[in-house]
């Protein structure tokens, strides 16, 4: 049955820029291609990035299925068996089209295709989205029609892939502000500067619970331990306070040397927030050892949330006299050898708690009464 190849590139010049992601489009563009009866029983596109975490992403629409998980694959992927020697690595690093009839694979042909095969496809067709002098994604089209691809097909598809490059691009980029950002800034800070909110002394008063982190002995461990042992040991740390904190709906606002700075947000009011930060705490005190030791300490109140810096260097944060005593608490924690504290202000919203002593900190004028959380309740 014959199809327009027209037809589709009408619709994306037309739709393609509304799609929200490169997920969103894929979808949306297989569905089209089902309308149009084009013979295509699986389509997909992989894209890499350059993302902190993330080396690729790829989206998969199936005409039996709909859509599929979308896979985020890790730095690494380079030297993996499902990578080396595939399709999408042989057009990405020659930028020319790739076919294969399905019917006739070998024992020795990629195990990407003979998946295919078992699944029933009959003809496999890759083609690179070219943007300029990069490949901004590979597209991926499987048929399950028995005389698989016509060569009127493929040239609607090259046709397809070359309409498409331009949203691609747009659509990489967007995925690329968005990952940096969050990786960098937290989800909730990256939405608000992608939003708009980037101009120095832009800043909001919210009321938040702080949560302050440092890692014990990092001085001796530096000395003791090569660099990259000793770093090992941070990401650990980093690592399991960033697992404690998401897993409470706070937001690690910024690593600090050895240091975590994270809020917990009062949207629901402070006793809410102080209560998921000590959950929090607890969570992450768990993973205490001999060779990973922290202290953690608590407050709760007004802070200056927002961007200060220099006139060519901004940084997104909390500021105010909360996160200062949040601090300051934390600084205890070794002296009382109490793994977790809290100020007077975030134990008054909690139970079982226990008095830990009254302080002198540096900086403050008055003294401070911490307080311990009790033992988790199950």
């Amino acid at each position: 049955m014959s199809w327009s190849p027209q037809t589709i590139i009408d619709w994306l010049l037309k739709n393609a820029a509304s799609a929200k992601n490169i997920n969103d489009l894929t979808q949306q563009l297989g569905a089209q291609l089902a309308q149009a009866n084009a013979p295509v029983w699986r389509l997909r596109f992989a894209m890499r990035t350059l993302h902190p975490l993330l080396a690729a992403v790829g989206t998969t629409w199936e005409n039996d299925t709909g859509s599929k998980p979308v896979v985020e694959s890790t730095h690494g992927l380079e030297t993996r068996g499902g990578y080396a020697g595939s399709p999408m690595t042989t057009v990405s690093q020659s930028r020319q089209p790739f076919r294969q009839n399905l019917t006739t694979l070998k024992p020795d042909h990629h195990e990407v295709l003979h998946e295919l095969r078992a699944q029933g496809g009959s003809d496999y067709y890759a083609l690179p989205i070219l943007f300029g002098d990069r490949v901004a994604a590979v597209m991926t089209l499987t048929t399950r029609h028995a005389g698989g691809f016509t060569h009127a097909d493929l040239a609607g598809f090259d046709a397809i892939a070359t309409q498409l490059a331009p949203f691609m691009e747009v659509l990489r980029l967007n995925t690329l502000s968005s990952a940096v950002s969050e990786a960098y800034l937290g989800k909730h800070t990256a939405k608000k500067v992608l939003a708009g909110e980037i101009t120095r002394g832009h800043v909001d008063t919210i009321d938040a619970a702080i949560l302050i982190s440092d890692l014990r002995g990092w001085t001796q461990l530096n000395a003791e331990r090569d660099p990259v042992r000793a770093v090992a040991v941070a990401n650990s740390f980093f690592e399991v306070m960033d697992a404690a904190v998401t897993s409470e709906g706070g937001e690690i606002l910024k690593f600090m040397g050895d240091a975590v700075l994270a809020i917990f947000p009062a949207s629901e009011g402070q006793k809410d927030a102080v209560a998921r930060a000590q959950r929090a705490a607890q969570t992450a005190n768990a993973h205490q050892s001999d060779t990973l030791c922290f202290g953690i300490g608590v407050n709760v109140g007004e802070v200056l949330y927002g961007n200060v810096g220099s006139e060519k260097r901004l940084d997104f944060t909390v500021m105010g006299p909360a996160v200062n005593l949040a601090a300051r608490i934390e600084s205890l924690c070794a002296q009382t050898n109490c793994p977790i504290l809290m100020s007077h202000a975030a134990a008054n919203l909690v139970s079982r708690t226990r008095q830990v002593g009254t302080f002198s900190l540096k900086g403050l004028p008055t003294r401070e009464t911490v307080f311990a959380p009790g033992p988790v309740l199950e």
